[in-house]
């Protein structure tokens, strides 16, 4: 009866903490998402999301958040695993991870400079005789510097799945008459397939609320939730709209993330490959 009483006192802290920052903070985007710019309760915010403007708008947001996600994935799995056969492989995941230590604004002012209209690139194109090139508030620039700030968080799920696998496993897979590629699609993929789910959460999530990138590197030629998100509250004042838009994009995340929960089937991955 004492250890009930004392695991329920332990849960209090963490209890108080869901419910002042995660339950309160949703309960009030909803509250202000049904109202409109004068005050007045109304549902015309959620109608106004199903219009084709909106529509658009997500689906764009979705595009890129894919693009994203799918580059920072091609990029980061075949680094996690080449990682994980170095000799100091704790070493090169620190060096890849101590970037992402760095403020998000300075990274993005440092690509500015970067891909700007004297930077390194443009002086490199005007040397072989390319000339200058707009880099800048484009899709690649915009995609590129995406990537490269989301891959750390892609690759270390991945090198911990990647690290955690059984080399016995693989052995086996060979010992039978495998190919590398049957090794890596019957064996590796399907027991590492948690850590790149874990990975996807963390690039797709966020690359659909990304704001000051768009900004910044795009110059708002590209439009995502987050930018929506940011022009309602700041721009127009229209806290209804940027809270239903927000709203959505909350919906979206929890959709996400229930797909791509993480289950652990490691016996049923060994015994597909027999």
């Amino acid at each position: 009866m004492q250890n009930k009483s004392t695991k329920a006192l332990y849960l209090i802290p963490y209890g108080a903490w869901i419910l002042l920052f995660v339950v309160a903070p949703i309960a009030l985007v909803v509250y202000y998402s049904l109202f409109d710019i004068h005050g007045d309760f109304t549902f015309s915010n959620y109608k106004a999301f199903f219009s084709s403007v909106y529509l658009e708008l997500t689906l764009s947001s979705f595009w890129y958040a894919f693009l994203i996600t799918l580059f920072s994935l091609l990029i980061s799995y075949p680094t996690a695993y080449f990682l994980t056969k170095t000799k100091h492989k704790q070493l090169w995941l620190l060096l890849i991870i101590i970037p992402s230590w760095i403020n998000l604004l300075l990274k993005t002012y440092a690509f500015i400079g970067i891909f700007g209209q004297y930077g390194p690139i443009n002086a490199f194109f005007a040397a072989i005789g390319i000339g200058s090139t707009q880099l800048l508030f484009t899709d690649f620039s915009f995609i590129f510097v995406s990537v490269y700030i989301f891959i750390p968080f892609m690759i270390l799920p991945i090198f911990n799945a990647i690290d955690r696998l059984n080399p016995a496993l693989i052995d086996a897979s060979r010992d039978l008459g495998a190919s590398p590629w049957t090794t890596f699609r019957r064996v590796i993929l399907p027991l590492t397939m948690n850590g790149v789910k874990s990975g996807i959460q963390v690039t797709f999530i966020p690359a659909l609320s990304l704001f000051m990138i768009t900004r910044l590197i795009a110059g708002n030629k590209v439009i995502t939730l987050g930018t929506a998100i940011e022009q309602q509250f700041l721009v127009t004042q229209n806290w209804g709209m940027g809270s239903t838009i927000a709203v959505f994009l909350i919906l979206f995340m929890f959709i996400i993330m229930l797909f791509t929960g993480q289950k652990e089937k490691g016996g049923a991955s060994v015994g597909k490959t027999k």
